[in-house]
C-alpha cells in the first residue's frame, strides 16, 4: 500500500510538474481547450492500460469533447 501511494503521489507530482511546465507556453484559451482533453484522454488510458470496454457513452462523450475541441480551435484560426 505504501509503494502504491508514493507511486501515485510520484506521477501525480510528475503530472502536475510537466503541466504547469507547459502551461508558460500556452495561450488561456490553449490551456483551456487542451485541459477539456483531460476526461477523454483518462478513459483511453483506461482501455489501453486496464482493458476497460469501450461503451457506446464511452465513444459518444469522446467524439463529443474531442469534436468541441477540434470545433474552438478551427473557430479561433479562421477568426485570426
Amino acid at each position: 500500500m505504501l509503494l502504491a501511494a508514493a507511486s501515485g503521489a510520484l506521477a501525480s507530482g510528475l503530472g502536475y510538474a510537466v503541466w504547469y511546465a507547459a502551461l508558460r507556453h500556452l495561450s488561456l484559451t490553449s490551456a483551456a481547450l487542451v485541459q477539456l482533453a483531460v476526461a477523454a484522454l483518462a478513459a483511453a488510458g483506461g482501455v489501453v492500460f486496464v482493458a476497460e470496454t469501450i461503451s457506446l457513452r464511452l465513444a459518444i462523450a469522446s467524439v463529443i469533447i474531442l469534436g468541441s475541441i477540434a470545433l474552438a480551435i478551427l473557430g479561433r484560426r479562421r477568426a485570426s
